[in-house]
Order: C-alpha cells, then sequence, then structure tokens
C-alpha cells in the first residue's frame, strides 16, 4: 500500500467508525459494518456493508427508510474526512447476521468472498 492509499484508507476507517456508532445508537438491528477496497481502483472498487442483526430488522430498518438515513451518515462522515464519493447507493449494501448464520454457518470471511 502507498503512502497516498494508507492516507485514504485511514481517513476511510475514521469517517466509518464515527458513522457505525452513530447508526447504531439510531437505528434498531443495526450491528456493525465493514469495507473494501482496491485503491488502486478507487471509488470504483470500494463497497461498504451494513450487517443487521435479523433479516426482520433489516426489512423494518427498509420499510421505515432508515436506510437512506444510513447512505447520508456513511457519506456525511466520509466527505467530513475529505473522501468524496459521488453515488453512495452503488457502494453500500446490506446483509445480516442471521443470513450469515444460515448461508455460510457464520463464516463472514467465506460470505464476503463471494462479493
Amino acid at each position: 500500500m502507498t503512502k497516498t492509499e494508507k492516507k485514504l484508507d485511514n481517513s476511510i476507517v475514521k469517517a466509518l467508525t464515527t458513522a457505525c456508532e452513530t447508526i447504531k445508537i439510531g437505528i434498531a438491528g443495526f450491528t456493525w459494518l465493514t469495507h473494501f477496497s482496491n485503491y488502486r481502483d478507487f471509488p470504483e472498487s470500494f463497497i461498504v456493508i451494513c450487517i443487521f442483526d435479523t433479516n426482520t430488522e433489516l426489512t423494518s430498518a427498509q420499510e421505515a427508510r432508515d436506510d437512506v438515513d444510513i447512505l447520508n451518515t456513511i457519506k456525511n462522515e466520509l466527505q467530513a474526512e475529505g473522501v468524496k464519493i459521488k453515488n453512495i447507493h452503488k457502494h453500500v449494501s446490506f446483509d445480516t447476521e442471521e443470513n450469515c448464520r444460515l448461508e455460510d454457518n457464520g463464516n463472514w470471511n467465506k460470505r464476503f468472498k463471494r462479493l
């Protein structure tokens, strides 16, 4: 990782940590998030995965339009760190602990490899 890529990664981690803590306080069922990127192909390769505990909680959040709040929180925190993402919708997806348990025996590494 180059010095520039490391600086970008540090900014992203800081922004997403803040976003995660904010989202956990305000949205029921949200548990954590993670991100992946090939910084040589940034921002096209950038993806954030937001994890809820259950499918019911994710569905409830989507019905209440909390997913829009999540996207805005992530985008705003990234911007505050100087990371600009044009269309955040293309870079954020949602999943659940429940799906990981059912489909991948709780193995997130296995699940993420299918991205």
